[in-house]
């Protein structure tokens, strides 16, 4: 440990959708005595054992060094998800900021360096079966946010190789979802034309059946749960985190009572394309591709060697989203602020 009243532990994006949850769940711990928050804006909300510091992961002036000094572990989780009409502002924030990070907790001689890698760093894969971490990882090059995770999975690579001591856990969750970051997800994904009180039951008469549109979710508390077994149990590299049962569009009509209808993945991807080039959707029809070609994840190494289990089923965790969409829910942090549209 790396004082007499318990861990230190530093978080990147700490003010973002798992970085809220991350924060809480590791300030209720006994075991951390200070968690060090970082994020671009500092927030008003004040968790118990935290202290805030304003840090821009994309400037080459980011002094990252002197946080990082006696701390037991680094919760990298700072990511840029807009704006996917030009990648090299995300590619300065998401790829370069996060070799800052390696680079200093290397400096300060952290112990443990905890990193949000991503379902989107797998390789396409089955949707029939799952795979577990040894999958490859090599992304889907079109989508940026593919490309950036699986290029920071080589960075580190060649990090553990040369700082062999150094414990480094790699997170690899499906997409994940809480109430209180409906507004937030919103606006990342569905822009701001989404209507969120037209996410409920009985409005949609059918939904879109696309080939391949398999996933898997998992709510941001358990995730962060997980993150907090890194940080305590002496475990080294990846780590599949989801819960159980996949969606998928019949999944997903029981829950609005639709119709699911097939559409083929040209018609889809050509809507969301048209709507992405005229700025109507921030999703690109890229990370529409690497979606439907996700493989399904094998999640039994997370609870053998953490102990983890998620609390709560997907549909649950889908079900808690959506009636935050049409709250308009959100967090007392700049990214987590609510907003109530339509």
């Amino acid at each position: 440990m790396g004082n007499g009243s318990g861990r230190k532990v530093v978080v990147t994006g700490a003010t973002g959708n798992v970085g809220t949850s991350v924060v809480r769940r590791l300030a209720e711990d006994p075991e951390v005595g200070s968690v060090v928050g970082l994020a671009r804006r500092i927030p008003d909300w004040s968790p118990p054992k935290t202290r805030w510091s304003a840090v821009d992961l994309a400037s080459e002036e980011a002094e990252l060094d002197g946080l990082f000094e006696g701390a037991d572990a680094v919760v990298h989780l700072a990511w840029a998800f807009q704006p996917t009409h030009d990648p090299a502002v995300t590619w300065r924030t998401n790829v370069l900021g996060s070799i800052r990070v390696f680079e200093a907790v290397a400096a300060a001689r952290v112990p443990a360096l905890v990193h949000a890698s991503s379902v989107g760093a797998y390789s396409p894969g089955p949707k029939d079966h799952a795979v577990d971490e040894s999958w490859p990882t090599h992304g889907w090059p079109d989508a940026a946010y593919c490309r950036e995770k699986a290029y920071l999975e080589r960075t580190l690579d060649t990090f553990e190789r040369d700082h062999p001591t150094l414990r480094v856990v790699r997170m690899r969750p499906g997409f994940l979802f809480q109430r209180e970051s409906a507004s937030e997800q919103r606006r990342i994904f569905g822009g701001r034309f989404l209507p969120g009180p037209a996410v409920r039951p009985g409005l949609l008469p059918f939904l879109p059946d696309v080939p391949g549109l398999r996933v898997q979710v998992l709510h941001t508390d358990d995730a962060a749960e997980a993150y907090r077994l890194a940080v305590r149990t002496d475990v080294r590299g990846a780590f599949n985190l989801a819960a159980d049962p996949p969606v998928d569009a019949g999944l997903l009509g029981e829950m609005f009572d639709a119709r699911p209808v097939r559409l083929p993945r040209t018609a889809a991807r050509s809507a969301i394309a048209a709507a992405w080039n005229l700025h109507l959707l921030p999703a690109s029809p890229h990370l529409f591709d690497a979606v439907l070609r996700l493989p399904l994840m094998d999640c039994t190494r997370a609870r053998v060697e953490l102990g983890w289990r998620p609390e709560r089923a997907a549909t649950d965790v889908l079900e808690e989203f959506l009636r935050g969409m049409r709250a308009g829910a959100g967090a007392p942090t700049e990214p987590m602020r609510g907003r109530k549209v339509g």
